[in-house]
């Protein structure tokens, strides 16, 4: 139940605070005075996407927030429960703000939730219509969803969908593979070459790197080959080399040592000196006598280097890029050709997906039509007491059938459900759409509601101008209806007419004020005299007439209790 209602700085709200009671509360006031601000703000709360043309001129945000009830609300203590949020002694406080850079802020209790969530969670707590939902109520879409939400079947439908959903995927994937066999058939074609032209080379990791340094040896043999002896003769020990120099440095030093031993250590050094030399000549005298000029390797070298080039140009730019390259093309090559194994598959999993979306289609459609009874002699008892007493009400369960006239399954299951009304007898049964009375429409749009919500555990139902179009008895029923709901649920109605104000257990009245050279809206509750005078004005614009007074006098004594400040 909605406890408290707190707005600020919202249109020509700079700061109220409405309070509400159990049973029915009405808002009223006079046109333009903000009674659909209110609504407006209400809407924040259920979700709605915000737009900061609301925020008040002047201020940089808006903040609304609400106190509900959530005591024997078991959908509600089970949202809270499953985020960890704890409610209050039975009460939770909703909090959103919305700046104007288009920024906002949302709270349940003091943690903050996304507007995904606040939409969730509010769509537990109370409902809101406005006289738009009329149009809702004219598509056939949604009769399906009322429905279901009447039978407790949301939670089979969302399964088929998903099912469906997932059949209907695979059988995409299906046509996409039969339609592409002849794309198949290529692709093996080319991926087979590839693979056997990859593995017939016999490439090795790291072999263009050693042919590449094979070929520059053997391309510049006689340069290196001059190098090499140049570094010998320079180092041997015969010809004057350095090691002949070093020899005799070193027998030099040994006669040093015998006389001062203080070079010992330099002497050392030089051996080592001595014998590392020697260790490089020996090793460029093999490596140079060890070296061949091969032209015929030369050219196998420069061959296979351009084979290897052109296996990368097409494969990869190394050669472990084109062994990857192989390794990947073999794999998709055994998915190609294991195609009517996975065919065969996918095949039976369509087949299997198809019969569980007939079952549960077929289930659906027996729940449907088992609750489709109960809820038209529901909407057409509440219809009689809202002055329709001969209107036939029907909602018709019908097979689904496919543009070529066979019946078919769809997402929702296999029924197309239609609602159907007979306001007068004798008259055949048409759909909601051709209704051309604005007040009979209200009237199925609250016997709907009224059905609906009747079915869960939410205790709140918000009217926004529903009777908008009605006058007459119509009215005085419809006054009548909102105030024996009032007695289950509560009830919040903003209304411009006499008949359902005069029925409140709560009347607050919507006015505009000035202060400070700035026009704002207050709420103010009515009761004793202040009541009479705003039921007067309802029925007349009248406040202080002797005779409206005392026909709202005379409303008030037989619909409702002046009460007492």
């Amino acid at each position: 139940m909605l406890d408290e209602l707190t707005v600020q700085n919202f249109a020509l709200i700079e700061r109220l605070t409405i309070s509400f009671s159990a049973g029915l509360n009405v808002l009223s006031g006079e046109t333009g005075a903000g009674k659909s601000i209110l609504a407006g703000a209400l809407s924040l709360l259920h979700g709605a996407r915000a737009d900061t043309s609301s925020i008040r001129t002047g201020t940089d945000e808006c903040v609304v927030s609400a106190t509900f009830v959530v005591d024997g609300n078991p959908d509600a203590d089970g949202w809270l429960s499953s985020r960890d949020i704890t409610a209050d002694d039975g009460a939770v406080i909703i909090r959103r703000t919305v700046k104007r850079t288009g920024r906002g802020s949302i709270y349940i209790q003091s943690v903050p939730v996304t507007r995904a969530d606040l939409a969730a969670f509010s769509s537990v707590l109370f409902d809101l219509h406005g006289q738009h939902e009329h149009q809702s109520l004219l598509s056939e879409d949604n009769h399906r969803i009322l429905l279901d939400r009447f039978a407790g079947l949301e939670d089979e439908t969302r399964a088929l969908t998903e099912v469906f959903t997932r059949m209907s995927g695979l059988k995409r994937k299906f046509e996409k593979m039969v339609a592409s066999e002849k794309e198949r058939l290529r692709e093996i074609d080319i991926m087979s070459f590839a693979v056997k032209e990859i593995e017939d080379a016999g490439l090795k990791p790291g072999e263009e790197e050693d042919l590449i340094n094979e070929r520059n040896i053997l391309s510049q043999h006689e340069k290196l080959f001059g190098l090499l002896d140049t570094v010998y003769e320079a180092t041997a020990e015969n010809r004057g080399g350095a090691l002949a120099k070093l020899r005799e440095a070193r027998h030099a030093m040994d006669g040093i040592v015998t006389v001062d031993a203080r070079v010992s250590g330099a002497a050392k050094r030089l051996d080592d000196v001595f014998f590392e030399l020697e260790d490089v000549a020996e090793i460029i005298r093999d490596h140079r006598m060890a070296m061949q000029f091969d032209p015929d390797r030369l050219e196998e070298c420069e061959n296979r280097l351009s084979f290897i080039h052109r296996l990368e140009k097409k494969y990869g730019a190394t050669i472990e890029d084109v062994l990857a390259y192989a390794a990947d093309a073999s794999e998709q090559l055994a998915s190609l050709e294991t195609w009517e194994d996975d065919r065969d598959k996918l095949e039976a999993e369509i087949r299997d997906l198809e019969a569980d979306v007939l079952r549960r289609a077929s289930v659906l459609t027996t729940g449907r039509k088992k609750a489709a009874v109960k809820l038209q002699s529901a909407i057409e008892t509440i219809l009689r007491t809202l002055g329709m007493p001969r209107t036939t009400f029907q909602i018709a369960v019908e097979p689904r059938v496919s543009p070529a006239g066979k019946p078919s399954c769809g997402a929702y299951g296999a029924d197309v459900i239609a609602f159907r009304i007979s306001p007068n007898v004798g008259e055949p049964l048409k759909p909601l759409s051709e209704i051309a009375s604005g007040g009979e429409m209200s009237r199925v749009m609250l016997a709907v509601k009224t059905v609906l919500a009747q079915s869960d555990h939410i205790m709140t139902l918000v009217f926004d101008e529903i009777d908008a179009g009605i006058g007459g008895e119509v009215a005085v029923a419809v006054g009548e209806h909102l105030q024996t709901l009032g007695r289950s649920k509560q009830v919040l109605c903003i209304t411009h007419l006499a008949s359902i104000a005069a029925r409140a257990d709560n009347h607050i009245m919507v006015e505009k004020a000035v202060r400070d050279d700035r026009t704002m809206t207050d709420v103010r509750q009515v009761v004793d005299e202040s009541r009479v005078e705003e039921i007067a004005r309802m029925l007349s614009g009248d406040r202080s007439g002797i005779t409206p007074r005392k026909h709202a006098e005379e409303l008030l004594a037989k619909y409702g209790v002046v009460r007492k400040g």
